[in-house]
This record gives C-alpha cells, sequence and structure tokens, in this order.
C-alpha cells in the first residue's frame, strides 16, 4: 500500500509562493498518477493539480493555472506542487493522492491519500 505525508505548508503572504512535497513510502510510486487536493474551510475538497505516471501529463485547476507547476521525481519517490503569486482564496488543507489511473480529479479514482499539510495565506 502507497503511503503518502505531504510537507511543506505554513503561512505565507499574499504573493509570495510555496513549494509543498509529498513523501511516498512502501510502494514505488512511479506506478501511480498523483495528484493535489484541497480543502478550504467550508468547502468541499477540490482537485488542484495532477501528474500521470511520468512529467509527461499534467493538469491543472483553473484557479492555479499559470502560476503552479506540479512535478515528480519517481527516483527520490516524491512528488512536489510549486505555487506562486499566492491569494487568500489558495489557503486550505492540501492533500496528496496516488492512484493507477491518469491524471484526473476524480477523487474516487484515487487509493492512497497523505494526511495533508495546511496552507495558510495571509498577511
Amino acid at each position: 500500500q502507497l503511503q503518502l505525508v505531504e510537507s511543506g505548508g505554513g503561512l505565507v503572504q499574499p504573493g509570495g509562493s510555496l513549494r509543498l512535497s509529498c513523501a511516498a513510502s512502501g510502494f514505488t510510486l512511479g506506478y501511480y498518477s498523483m495528484a493535489w487536493f484541497r480543502q478550504a474551510p467550508g468547502k468541499e475538497r477540490e482537485g488542484v493539480s495532477c501528474v500521470g505516471t511520468t512529467n509527461s501529463i499534467t493538469k491543472y485547476a483553473d484557479s492555479v493555472r499559470g502560476r503552479s507547476t506540479i512535478s515528480r521525481d519517481n527516483a527520490e519517490n516524491t512528488m512536489f506542487l510549486q505555487v506562486n503569486s499566492l491569494k487568500p482564496e489558495d489557503a486550505g488543507v492540501y492533500f496528496c493522492a496516488g492512484g493507477y489511473h491518469s491524471c484526473s480529479f476524480d477523487e474516487d479514482l484515487f487509493v492512497s491519500w497523505g494526511q495533508g499539510t495546511q496552507v495558510t495565506v495571509s498577511s
């Protein structure tokens, strides 16, 4: 079973940047498509970005497209999400997830989830 641990969250000022990491263990990350989801207080969890088993296939939510980059290092069993020009609406708990399908935001397709890392965007 793939186990996932997120890190890199914290308090960031509006306009700042952050880089989230998702470390995998228990299985080879390269077998899985991966994604980042986030959940803001009082809102449903939403897909932010996903990546296929290699970095050749990526997808971004409209809210982060153009200022975010998802990537993976299969050799290091780690996935990343770089988000620039942060906005207050980017705040929330960010989760990474892994599944056996192509890049998707359908939560039902994911078999492994991390516990999440909190991102706060505030001055």
